[in-house]
């Protein structure tokens, strides 16, 4: 049996903040680079410059990446033998760690996040609460990803009820042309497919937790139905803005 201190909990997701806050996964800038030595237009590539310049300054100055330090989103994957040491709530040990994480002295976090947003809209000047999603699993371990999602790309979030004869490629080419910069590009796409719409908006989301592995999966191949979907919007929507340039 694994004994979780709420403290070690709360402490791992400040530090996780910080630490999003101003490093690029390693994935991440490795298809930057990527990105960058295989564009062909000069100011495409001038834009791609200045991401991997910036997420170099910031990676050395410790401070973030972007001054939209996003909206916190937690997955966790509990397991069921797992014994908790402390008296706090799952959720409130999540908005602890959240507000010690966004409030650090040495690089204070913008607190995004609203109290009653459709009422008087107060900032409740600690980012929290967090958007915790819970699962519980067998096992003694647990299981945290932590997101910062900013609040311009969550904006541009879509959903669409599609009949079943409706192309799911069909649907996301005509959304992306709207989407304009307000996501800040170059952006990832998160498409959930299935389920009731907030399932169909949770796997979009978890989707984007996911490697960046397209240059791979381009080398060896789609094996299977989800991988020549990700295949083909990759394709297409690239397609876009080529189209556009033209």
């Amino acid at each position: 049996m694994t004994v979780i201190r709420s403290e070690d909990l709360i402490q791992s997701v400040a530090d996780a903040l910080q630490f999003i806050s101003y490093y690029h996964p390693t994935d991440f800038l490795r298809a930057m680079v990527d990105a960058w030595e295989k564009e062909e237009s000069p100011a495409a590539k001038a834009a791609l410059t200045q991401v991997l310049v910036n997420s170099r300054m910031c990676a050395l100055g410790k401070r973030p990446i972007c001054q939209d330090t996003g909206i916190v989103m937690v997955f966790l994957n509990v397991g069921m033998d797992v014994r908790w040491e402390g008296d706090m709530s799952l959720d409130d040990m999540i908005n602890e760690g959240v507000r010690r994480g966004y409030q650090h002295p040495d690089n204070v976090l913008r607190a995004s996040v609203l109290d009653d947003p459709d009422g008087a809209r107060a900032n409740t000047k600690d980012n929290t609460p967090a958007i915790i999603h819970t699962r519980i699993v067998p096992g003694d371990k647990l299981e945290v990803e932590v997101a910062a999602k900013g609040g311009g790309s969550e904006a541009k979030a879509k959903f669409a009820m599609l009949n079943p004869s409706d192309s799911v490629v069909d649907w996301v080419l005509s959304v992306v042309p709207t989407m304009g910069a307000g996501w800040c590009p170059p952006g990832l796409l998160g498409v959930g497919v299935g389920g009731t719409p907030e399932k169909a908006m949770m796997l979009a989301k978890e989707s984007l937790m996911e490697p960046i592995d397209m240059a791979a999966l381009k080398e060896r191949g789609a094996q299977n139905h989800e991988e020549e979907l990700r295949l083909e919007l990759f394709e297409k929507v690239n397609a876009l803005a080529s189209v556009r340039r033209a």
